[in-house]
């Protein structure tokens, strides 16, 4: 069964068309990349997918088996726990250490058993590979070792779908190929990551599926 689906679906951001006629399936356990120019509506795309951009029009927009064309506000909470979300800039809360960053996730997507919660999110920084960085605050970390942060945050709930906005847009080419790898693994553990970059030489490195947003259409490559 399909993860996200979408059948002619628009996308406008203030009141200007931003993509049209979006015809696009993501698979369980596949790895998709989102390329396109600056501007061109990837990250409008993936915004839609966690009901951050409302979706202007379509036949069909369904993502983890929520409507997305008639989505309730109280079930928005409900969706984005299924969905790993990981930024270009991190976002992590720059007053706290590691594990409060992550404890505070889980705390506010309705975890509330302190042993449950300092097990799953060991689990989760041992998956990326930094299970002896949890007392550590944010500004102490490098870019890729908080980037990895940031993927273990977004593993906390267990998602089926991970969406990655230019995670490696801030690293260095090494740094990026480490990140890579890492969500690379995920996908053999069971995810679907969907990636938006602008590096095409990841694609020869690392290969998936390729979405590219043109002409404000999303092609099949």
């Amino acid at each position: 069964m399909s993860l996200v689906k979408y059948k002619n679906v628009s996308i406008q951001r203030q009141s200007k068309n931003v993509l049209k006629d979006v015809n696009l399936t993501l698979e369980p356990s596949t790895f998709y990349y989102l390329i396109g120019k600056v501007g061109s509506g990837k990250s409008s795309l993936m915004k839609t997918m966690y009901a951050d951009v409302p979706i202007s029009k379509g036949e069909e927009a369904d993502v983890l088996g929520f409507n997305l064309l008639n989505i309730r506000e109280k079930d928005i909470p409900y969706l984005r726990r299924k969905i790993g979300i990981v930024f270009q800039d991190f976002q992590l809360l720059q007053d706290r250490t590691v594990y409060a960053n992550l404890e505070f996730v889980l705390k506010a997507t309705g975890w509330h058993d302190q042993n449950q919660m300092k097990n799953r999110i060991g689990e989760v920084l041992t998956e990326v590979g930094m299970a002896n960085k949890s007392y550590k605050m944010p500004h102490e970390l490098s870019g890729g070792e908080q980037q990895r942060i940031v993927i273990a945050r977004s593993l906390l709930n267990n998602p089926k779908l991970i969406l990655a906005d230019e995670p490696t847009g801030n690293l260095d080419p090494q740094t990026g190929y480490r990140i890579l790898t890492l969500l690379h693994r995920l996908v053999d553990s069971g995810h679907t990551v969907l990636m938006a970059t602008h590096n095409h030489q990841l694609l020869d490195d690392f290969p998936g599926k390729v979405f590219k947003c043109y002409n404000k259409e999303v092609i099949m490559e």
